[in-house]
């Protein structure tokens, strides 16, 4: 477990992803302001994503640093790229598992641990919901936390006739191999380390974490798993095929989907914000990657009762050992 900096070192920085726009989250930008100023903390704000513009039906709104500097905070306001987390002891996000999967591209590369604050529907990536915001900033601010890792993905997309990759890419949640248009099926082959083991004609394949087999996998009939079990899922989407059924390898597979050479082009879609065009005869090939995320941990609530709470599972006549 990695420790914070102290506090009376004046060199911490919180960097805070957030999804803007909503009166809640200028409400804990300002509450955030001000308990860091307090601790002499700086406070680095990146609040809008500039790589890629946000879907019609999201509203975002730049954040006025005035008035975090009125809270008393020392901020900047950063850009989203590849120096935004740099020298940042943390990633706060506020938002939902999106904008969570957002921060990740900011805070993976630069090798700083992340944590989310719920504004969001289900967000499942949270550590704590809204309401908890001064008891987390407690934790935080006195650096009682601790920092767990959680399995990443490499992606590569290689072309037909080449051995060397064409795009190289990452994923938290899955990568999924999926057809360009709505018209017919793709053909596609399974291979798990360097053996075919299905081909059939479906939507697409996701290759998912642990951590993502709560999300769209889980949605395309996959098992959930808990967020600690080191190992690579294979879910099929809307497959023609008597075997199409979810697969569990090991962590240490190489996963390969093929897309037929004489079918349609694909694209592969990370963690459902990067597209990386994969053409009729290509293959993506999924390992574990060999850095893995740093994932902020305040509470140790069981992964059964999170599941509880954010899918509403009814519980009702558990009596657990007498």
């Amino acid at each position: 477990m990695d420790q914070p900096k102290p506090a009376s070192d004046g060199g911490r920085t919180f960097l805070v992803v957030a999804h803007t726009g909503r009166d809640e989250v200028t409400k804990t930008l300002v509450t955030i302001a001000r308990r860091c100023g307090e601790a002499g903390i700086a406070v680095r704000v990146v609040d809008h994503d500039t790589r890629r513009p946000a879907p019609p039906y999201v509203q975002t709104h730049p954040v006025d640093p005035e008035m975090l500097r009125d809270a008393g905070a020392e901020v900047e306001v950063a850009h989203a790229d590849s120096a935004s987390a740099q020298g940042c002891e943390l990633v706060i996000v506020l938002g939902g598992d999106g904008t969570f999967l957002r921060a990740a591209e900011l805070a993976y590369p630069a090798g700083v641990p992340l944590m989310g604050i719920n504004l969001g529907h289900i967000g499942f990536l949270a550590e704590a919901e809204a309401h908890r915001i001064d008891e987390v900033l407690d934790r935080l601010i006195g650096g009682e936390y601790r920092v767990v890792d959680r399995m990443v993905l490499d992606v590569a997309v290689i072309d037909s006739g080449s051995d060397e990759p064409r795009v190289r890419d990452w994923v938290l949640n899955e990568v999924t191999v999926q057809n360009t248009s709505h018209n017919g099926v793709l053909e596609l082959v399974t291979e798990v380390d360097g053996r075919p083991v299905a081909a059939y004609g479906a939507d697409g394949i996701l290759v998912s974490t642990p951590t993502g087999s709560t999300a769209y996998a889980f949605s395309a009939g996959g098992p959930v798993m808990w967020p600690d079990l080191e190992a690579i899922l294979v879910v099929p989407s809307n497959a023609h095929a008597l075997f199409a059924r979810p697969m569990v390898t090991s962590p240490r597979s190489r996963v390969a989907v093929e897309v037929d050479r004489d079918g349609r082009d694909a694209v592969a879609l990370c963690d459902g914000r990067r597209i990386i065009d994969v053409p009729a005869g290509s293959r993506v090939e999924v390992v574990r990657a060999q850095r893995s995320l740093r994932w902020v941990r305040i509470d140790s609530e069981p992964f059964a009762d999170r599941l509880v709470t954010k899918f509403s599972l009814p519980v009702t006549g558990w009596r657990g050992r007498s």
